[in-house]
């Protein structure tokens, strides 16, 4: 699509986070597009990784995912722009050229989200640990089965809980793990929408 473009030259391509990231260190394109769901390193990695050695890179995060926690993690990893993969061909070759003016470019889907999301207080922030407690619960375990896929004592999932009921203030598991969901802190079965 975008070889297409007479201002526009495609010169390289991915097939996941890790040679994204080499190729970007190699060829220094002037604009970069990043899936964020692929094999090996994601996208947001893959970005948090290039602009690290390369602060000025310009990445457009192009994707089918336009959770919360999806955008807030590419935009925190560094990415230039946001855009969700059914942008016309027209405003994606446009998207390329802002960025490579170092414009910011957002879906304005994206947009409204992070407008709703500064406005709205932040999610609590739990732990990792507490998530991985959290996503365990999520799936059914008991605090038994939960202490041994994680390999810590039923007294410190039951620790790890009262911290996490404290912080979503919610009174039991279920409404933990609904709360969760509703804030972004988990996804939902079946992955994110």
């Amino acid at each position: 699509m975008l070889g297409a473009e007479d201002d526009l030259e495609v010169v390289g391509e991915a097939g996941d986070g890790d040679e994204a990231v080499t190729l970007a260190r190699q060829l220094r394109p002037d604009v970069i597009l990043m899936d964020l769901r692929m094999p090996r390193l994601d996208g947001a990695e893959a970005t948090a990784r290039i602009v690290a050695e390369w602060p000025d890179a310009r990445i457009l995060v192009l994707t089918t995912y336009d959770t919360d926690s999806d955008i807030v993690r590419a935009v925190e990893a560094g990415a230039t722009g946001y855009l969700l993969k059914d942008t016309p061909r027209v405003q994606l070759a446009e998207a390329v050229r802002a960025a490579y003016r170092g414009e910011t470019v957002l879906a304005p889907p994206v947009a409204a989200r992070l407008v709703r999301r500064m406005r709205t207080p932040a999610a609590p922030q739990l732990t990792p640990r507490e998530r991985e407690v959290l996503a365990a619960v999520a799936t059914g375990l008991s605090n038994a089965e939960v202490g041994r896929r994680l390999h810590i004592g039923e007294a410190t999932v039951k620790t790890h809980l009262l911290r996490v009921f404290a912080k979503l203030d919610v009174d039991d598991r279920t409404a933990a793990v609904t709360t969760a969901y509703g804030l972004g802190i988990l996804d939902p079965p079946g992955g994110p929408s």
